[in-house]
């Protein structure tokens, strides 16, 4: 194979719909295409030009620009540009000009039309058009089970090349799960066939493993549509296996995703993996304020939006991570960035702090901290550029007590447990929320389940956890009304955090250990707590609804400030609702006040 047609073929095997293709089918396409390079500042096409083909940034920046000169697009990396009028009537539908030095691919007009005809992924990829009668939802809000194909194709680690490769050829298929034992060990797509079976001239009775990418990223069927495209997008990668507990039940590909759109967060998400420093990242961050006010505005509910706000702190700190590394060097052990309170749920809105931590493998020396201390620091100070400020009591990584190897994780929640004085209280509650954001993932495997199985089966931090619980109580005044603050700067007000959503976020937390629920999740672990029969059916049923309507009242509140200009803040008066709007908050108030007295009492509501 021509060497240039080669690193073609690779580039163009991490490029959706390409990655569709087998191996030989991308060879012949990497064959049609050939390079353009421009300088910055260069036309490509004009409004109106006739078309040379289909165009793919290869590296570099394009311009795209509509017939008033309005910018619509900046392309970057792996895009594609010109298909709608390749698809309309052969001319130029926009204006692209290079904004830097481009390197494109350019694919002829007949064999980019050829591709549309012969191959489905490429008619649903290019086809942007949508049915006037029907309306698709959006991927940012769908769940994965929603998208995903199930039942994948599979293979064992056993499976030569050549018989994944034949089996994907049959199967008309782009990606293999790897399995043993019904365990997921790894997948082969035709990335992979191409660039480590066929580029490196493996042989073709080798083993699968030796081509295939071991223990890959996964997500649940209850994620949303926009945690995949972040992952695709900040990874690099074209295929996510879903996983349900431990069993696989379908597989996401760029295929599903890409008639659906999820532009701004997925665009912020991109630009954080392409920033270099965190002055960068704190640009990309600022614009969170307005990302909330358009997922709010377009009636997205309440933990669509946080969902997506947190999605940008995740990609922050996997950048800062990252960029941590290449400044400190590569780590001396494995390790763990996990995150807690409202990141670690996936709850952020307009205005949170950090809470995280660090989980070191076992290797971990004394001699070791220093870098992690290092490492730390430069990760936090970055966040907090990015407006993700100090936690105030200290439980960040940059304590020495949250950096420390798993086997002193797992006493140090022993340890609360077995004495749940108000301290470990308090430890437990922020500790209990923990998520893995960055590192090496196994370090966590298994150590949550174990932590809820120890906590549930001990009554007394139960009972204790309970009476922590109890202390945040709802706003609730006399005489159908509110119980406001009384003094400062916040006189008059309601707290919507503190006194509105902390209250059920307290309660979830402690069905999920009642119920062993390891998502970390609030409105994940109502319904499975309501599911599992912690809580009744009508129960579980009015706590979601009061939540809801509480947690979205507090959006609505940030969302008013940020339109108004100003910076947004949990402290709401409730003038500022209507009175059909303070009676039905006020009657959530109360469903979470009644929640509270059933747990208080050992038994589960029933309304």
């Amino acid at each position: 194979m021509d060497v240039e047609v080669s690193d073609t073929a690779t580039f163009l095997a991490g490029v959706h719909p390409y990655d569709s293709l087998l191996p030989d089918e991308l060879t012949k396409v990497a064959s049609a295409f050939r390079e353009v390079e421009c300088e910055a500042g260069a036309p490509i096409y004009t409004l109106g030009e006739r078309l040379d083909g289909l165009y793919v940034v290869a590296e570099g920046r394009v311009d795209v620009r509509d017939r008033n000169g309005a910018l619509v697009s900046i392309l970057g990396p792996r895009n594609s540009f010109g298909e709608r009028g390749l698809l309309r009537d052969g001319t130029a539908a926009t204006t692209a000009m290079a904004q830097s030095e481009t390197r494109l691919l350019l694919l002829p007009a007949e064999e980019f039309r050829r591709l549309v005809a012969a191959r489905p992924a490429f008619a649903r990829f290019f086809d942007r058009s949508r049915p006037s009668e029907t309306r698709t939802p959006d991927l940012a809000t769908t769940r994965i089970a929603d998208l995903m194909t199930p039942h994948p194709i599979t293979c064992t680690p056993s499976t030569t090349v050549a018989e994944a490769a034949g089996l994907m050829r049959d199967k008309q298929v782009s990606c293999l799960l790897v399995l043993q034992d019904s365990r997921l060990v790894g997948i082969v797509t035709n990335r992979d066939l191409v660039k480590r079976a066929l580029a490196e001239g493996l042989p073709t009775d080798a083993p699968i493993t030796e081509a295939m990418s071991p223990e890959p990223i996964t997500l649940a069927p209850g994620a949303l549509g926009s945690d995949v495209l972040h992952a695709m997008l900040e990874r690099r990668i074209g295929h996510l296996p879903v996983v349900e507990g431990k069993r696989v039940i379908g597989v996401v590909t760029q295929t599903d995703l890409t008639r659906h759109q999820a532009v701004s967060s997925a665009h912020l998400v991109r630009e954080i993996a392409d920033a270099e420093n965190s002055q960068a990242l704190a640009s990309v961050v600022s614009r969170i304020p307005d990302l909330l006010a358009q997922l709010v505005g377009a009636g997205n509910p309440h933990w669509v939006a946080t969902r997506l706000i947190t999605d940008i702190a995740d990609a922050a700190t996997r950048r800062l991570l990252r960029l941590a590394e290449e400044e400190l060097g590569p780590p001396p052990v494995p390790y763990l960035w996990l995150a807690c309170g409202s990141q670690g749920r996936q709850e952020q809105t307009g205005v949170s702090d950090q809470d995280n931590c660090l989980f070191l493998s076992e290797d971990a020396r004394p001699e070791h901290d220093g870098y992690f201390e290092a490492l730390a620091k430069f990760v936090s100070d970055g966040l907090d550029a990015c407006g993700y400020y100090y936690c105030p009591g200290e439980m960040m990584a940059t304590t020495t007590r949250w950096r420390q190897p798993v086997q002193v994780w797992r006493d140090y929640f022993a340890g609360w447990i077995r004495k749940p004085d108000p301290m470990a209280q308090m430890l437990a509650s922020v500790m209990f929320d923990l998520r893995p954001i960055g590192g090496e993932e196994s370090l966590f495997r298994d150590v949550m389940s174990e932590t809820l199985a120890l906590a549930a089966s001990n009554s007394i931090f139960v009972a204790h956890m309970v009476a922590n619980a109890l202390s945040h109580a709802p706003p609730l005044g006399l005489l159908r009304g509110f119980a406001t603050i009384r003094s400062g700067e916040h006189k008059d007000t309601l707290d919507l955090k503190l006194n509105g959503v902390v209250p059920v976020v307290d309660l979830g937390r402690i069905y999920a250990i009642q119920g062993q629920v390891e998502a970390a999740n609030t409105r994940q672990r109502l319904e499975a707590a309501q599911k599992a029969g912690i809580v009744s059916a009508s129960g579980g049923r009015d706590l979601i609804a009061a939540y809801d309507l509480i947690a979205e009242t507090r959006l609505r509140h940030q969302v008013a400030r940020v339109r108004a200009g100003e910076k947004p803040d949990n402290f709401m008066s409730p003038a500022a609702l209507s009175d059909f709007e303070r009676s039905h908050l006020r009657d959530a108030f109360v469903v979470v006040k009644t929640m509270q007295s059933a747990i208080a009492h050992g038994r589960a509501a029933v309304l």
